[in-house]
């Protein structure tokens, strides 16, 4: 069944769906992709891990010892220093625990040589916010940008911060960066609402190869459906905010 709304579903992007529509989006868009690739390229679904600590805290460790002189007893005052020895009880706390965030992301590669030709990402809520994820990903990013990889970066995710571009850009709900390495610092952003559907985008090849011109919202729609979400997602409530 299809979502009864005509492009991207806000509703996932609910972090009780966001994580398995991610991965299922991912894996599919390189499906599509492989099915009209020449023999030259292969797809690979790639996946970074690092440890984000963004709830805030410091890490656990042993505190440093301090040893008091024997003297500074008889300094304290009556009701501290007295004779009478109270057991001290420990209270319950939590620490910081810094969670293990996985992001897969897609890249293109040229079957005679394993050279990357055009990396994919999909923004994760994690890189959308201050943190370790966001620094993980921009300095990944700025990699890219600054090499012959050409790059498309999703971000179909109303709240958080969006990654730079130049110039003056129209606000939309979600956008897509298609980035070819040639045309640097040149590159196409599309923007779109939530009732306009997922756009057809171009993805770049390595020259002389023709770009491949990829639709999106089939893509989409095939995802929703194996998914499930339609079941899955109470429609009577409101969407999750652009500013969660």
């Amino acid at each position: 069944m299809p979502s009864p709304l005509p492009g991207m579903d806000p509703y996932l992007e609910h972090p009780a769906f966001w994580s398995s529509f991610h991965s299922r989006f991912m894996v599919a868009l390189a499906d599509a992709i492989e099915a009209n690739l020449s023999a030259g390229y292969y797809v690979e679904v790639e996946a970074r891990t690092y440890l984000d600590d963004s709830a805030g805290g410091v890490l656990i460790g042993i505190p440093d010892v301090v040893v008091a002189a024997p003297s500074a007893v008889d300094q304290l005052p009556t009701e501290i220093a007295g004779p009478i020895a109270v057991q001290v009880k420990p209270q319950p706390v939590e620490v910081p625990v810094p969670e293990a965030i996985t992001e897969r992301y897609l890249e293109i590669r040229e079957v005679a040589t394993g050279s990357v030709i055009t990396a994919i990402e999909l923004r994760p809520p994690k890189n959308k916010r201050a943190g370790s994820g966001r620094t993980s990903y921009a300095e990944k990013r700025a990699q890219v940008l600054g090499s012959a990889t050409h790059l498309i970066e999703f971000d179909l995710l109303r709240a958080g911060e969006i990654m730079p571009v130049l110039g003056a850009v129209e606000p939309t709900p979600y956008r897509i960066l298609v980035s070819p390495s040639d045309r640097r610092p040149q590159a196409d952003l599309y923007g779109f609402g939530l009732q306009q559907p997922l756009p057809d985008i171009v993805l770049p090849l390595q020259p002389p190869d023709v770009p491949l011109r990829i639709s999106l919202q089939p893509i989409f729609d095939g995802v929703y459906d194996l998914g499930r979400y339609h079941a899955r997602i109470d429609y009577t409530q409101p969407p999750p905010s652009s500013t969660d």
